[in-house]
């Protein structure tokens, strides 16, 4: 029995030896492919060194060396439901073995049903939904609608945004990635959200900024003229700079804005839509009904690129005997309308939508205050269900940030000390400039949030090297 034994310890030693080596190869491999050929965004190309995945399954994805990191970022805030939900991935499979693809022209039972399902959870009347690949498309096409419905040209939108890196998308952004794509000839006009922890308004309270934003906003219109604004446009919640949750009143106010100057009022849900907030739409938290919504990300969980336009009937009536100006080649690609029939009966039978809530107002809510309370490099905790951000300072008193706007090299070196610190922990963040966004899956367990906020808990040390 001992030699069996002892053979079977050998084969196997011999088997992760081979195992091992072909990982080393396979990392090789990919490490040569990626560098010799793909050109990334973002980037410059020489000065980085991506990390090569070799798998993921729910709130984790590991390297080729067997490095697992919990995914706090969900790639890129959109793997909602986790990597890998077997259903989804079936039904891909599924989908695939039916049926590939098929223009956009013809009426797809599978496509039929992903319009139906978003339609079905959008507010007010929003039942239309036009298909686009991703978000930036989704936001191109509700601006090009809002101006054939309105005969203007001017869009209005925030100065603290991300809409996208397509040119009208871009220019629309407000942040920084905008300064190397602004042409200045796209008919955007910026303005000042209202942003209470570093108000442009001066204001003391919550209720302050949002009467002085709003003001701030009418004047704009009045200023540029309401006769030639086709539209405003506004993430739900701001994502990409710094989980910007709007005070109450604001949205509503918006609305009203919108409707005594007969302006479309569009609302960015890419990054918030599908449970990221705790409902399937954010602006559900508000009431509030925009003319009409873009969304992409988590309506797939991001396995196969879908994006859209919920479109509200009056517009949708601008285009009932006139065509509409507009099309993609693989508008409602079946494959993708079949992994987002599948994401959302997920959500449904999984109850994603309200596991999200109560991660939120139990767990991620909770902790990051708890965080808050220990550690002077944070300055601020602001979110809704799994989507957070820490605002990190050097200086509690007078709000400096960590790092300066926009920064790069040696001056965002805390920044940069402190993903590293977070990923030797095993967690994968997402910063964005003096921020760690923390966005994991909406099905996140109890048990991986209370791992992530020990990581994060840790790694706050190294910010608070940086704190005056």
């Amino acid at each position: 029995m001992n030699a069996e034994a002892d053979a079977r310890a050998a084969a196997q030693d011999t088997s992760a030896q081979d195992t091992s080596a072909k990982d080393v190869s396979a990392k090789a491999t990919v490490k040569d492919d990626d560098r010799g050929h793909v050109f990334h965004s973002w980037s410059a190309q020489e000065l980085i060194d991506p990390l090569a995945v070799a798998g993921a399954e729910g709130s984790y994805f590991w390297d080729y060396d067997g490095n697992r990191f919990l995914d706090f970022s969900s790639a890129l805030v959109y793997t909602n439901i986790g990597y890998q939900h077997p259903k989804v991935a079936a039904a891909i499979a599924e989908q695939a073995g039916k049926l590939c693809t098929v223009a956009p022209g013809f009426a797809v039972d599978v496509r039929s049903e992903a319009a139906r399902l978003i339609a079905e959870r959008t507010p007010g009347d929003l039942d239309k939904i036009f298909f686009t690949n991703a978000g930036a498309e989704a936001v191109e096409n509700a601006v090009r609608m809002a101006r054939v419905h309105t005969g203007r040209a001017k869009v209005l939108s925030a100065y603290r945004s991300y809409h996208g890196a397509t040119s009208t998308a871009i220019n629309l952004t407000g942040d920084a990635r905008r300064f190397g794509n602004d042409s200045a000839t796209a008919g955007v006009v910026h303005f000042w959200g209202p942003f209470a922890y570093r108000s442009p308004f001066y204001a003391a309270t919550p209720a302050e900024e949002c009467e002085r934003a709003l003001r701030h906003l009418e004047d704009t219109i009045v200023f540029e003229g309401p006769q030639s604004i086709a539209a405003i446009i506004l993430e739900t919640v701001g994502g990409a700079p710094g989980v910007l949750v709007h005070p109450d009143g604001y949205l509503a106010g918006v609305r009203e804005l919108c409707d005594r100057f007969g302006i479309v009022f569009i609302l960015d849900e890419i990054m918030v839509g599908f449970g990221r907030t705790g409902k399937w739409f954010a602006s559900e938290h508000w009431d509030v009904t925009p003319d009409l919504i873009c969304f992409a990300k988590g309506v797939t969980s991001g396995y196969v690129p879908l994006g859209g336009v919920a479109i509200s009937a009056e517009i949708a009536g601008t285009f009932a005997r006139r065509p509409y100006p507009g099309g993609l080649t693989y508008s409602g690609h079946v494959l993708a309308c079949a992994a987002a029939v599948a994401t959302i009966n997920v959500m449904e039978e999984e109850g994603v939508v309200e596991q999200s809530a109560r991660t939120g107002t139990e767990l991620l809510g909770p902790g990051l205050a708890a965080l808050a309370e220990r550690h002077p490099s944070v300055g601020e905790v602001r979110g809704l269900g799994t989507f957070w951000a820490l605002e990190l300072v050097r200086d509690e008193r007078t709000r400096e940030p960590l790092v300066p706007y926009n920064a790069s090299g040696a001056e965002n070196a805390p920044m940069a000390e402190f993903g590293a610190a977070l990923k030797k922990g095993g967690l994968w963040p997402l910063l964005a400039g003096n921020r760690i966004h923390v966005a994991p899956p909406c099905n996140v367990s109890a048990q991986d949030v209370a791992k992530g906020l020990r990581i994060i808990d840790e790694a706050l040390s190294v910010a608070d090297a940086h704190t005056v």
